[in-house]
């Protein structure tokens, strides 16, 4: 009986955004202005396929691109979070839903040495082409109006649990782990014995107190954290009960 453990990657395990990270290898560090002004609301992925192929052809690099990416710090007991999980993977299952790309968070994981912490990892897919230029597609196409054109996180994460029930396993309780806009659609999903935590002072955090203070009821638990720490005398707490 084990718990699945749900993370976002951007501004949850990373302590930044990798789509804006990597803006420091373009020429002078910023974008043309007409580059930034291209971006559509619920269009981003489309909006960082044009980033790529701008930096590719100012000349940028794979190499350049992974020394920025693995550059990137990692949030605050996010480390030691995921070196409890690791010690505990009898008890948890992990994985990783993220509106990053495969190669950037592939980069981290590798790294850092944390990819055996994640039993799967579903973001945009992304590959370099013939001209070395980062192209990334869309994760899916749904039809949730809350979320962006190309992923929506609750229909993910209802399709691997069923998945996994078809398997024969059957998880006492999620805990989903993020900070983000897109991280409220899933979270709104969880049930009863479920746990949501928000990191501290991100929009995920404050539209879930925004929801309560309207009496949007919601099923599962909601617990705050700012470090990784914090989240890991949680996990403590719930492989007790």
């Amino acid at each position: 009986m084990k718990i699945l453990l749900v993370f976002d990657f951007d501004n949850t395990i990373i302590d930044d955004n990798s789509d804006t990270w990597i803006v420091q290898c373009a020429p002078e560090k910023k974008l043309p202005i007409e580059l930034q002004d291209s971006y559509e609301k619920g269009f981003w992925t489309e909006f960082m396929g044009r980033v790529f192929k701008y930096l590719g052809n100012e000349g940028v690099r794979e190499d350049e691109m992974k020394r920025a990416v693995i550059s990137m710090p990692f949030t605050l007991g996010m480390v030691e979070l995921l070196n409890f999980i690791r010690k505990n993977k009898d008890k948890f299952d992990c994985i990783i839903i993220s509106d990053s790309n495969s190669v950037f968070i592939d980069w981290v994981l590798e790294a850092t040495s944390f990819h055996d912490v994640f039993d799967k990892v579903f973001t945009n897919p992304a590959a370099f082409d013939s001209n070395g230029h980062l192209t990334v597609k869309s994760y899916h196409a749904h039809s949730c109006n809350r979320c962006p054109k190309n992923l929506c996180k609750n229909v993910v994460l209802v399709e691997f649990v069923d998945k996994q029930l078809q398997q024969g396993v059957n998880y006492t309780r999620i805990v989903y782990i993020g900070d983000g806009g897109n991280d409220v659609c899933p979270v709104t999903f969880l049930k009863k014995n479920d746990v949501a935590m928000p990191r501290k002072g991100y929009t995920l955090q404050k539209t879930l107190s925004r929801m309560s203070q309207n009496f949007e009821p919601m099923e599962s638990s909601v617990i705050a954290w700012s470090s990784g720490v914090e989240i890991i005398s949680h996990l403590q707490f719930l492989i007790k009960e």
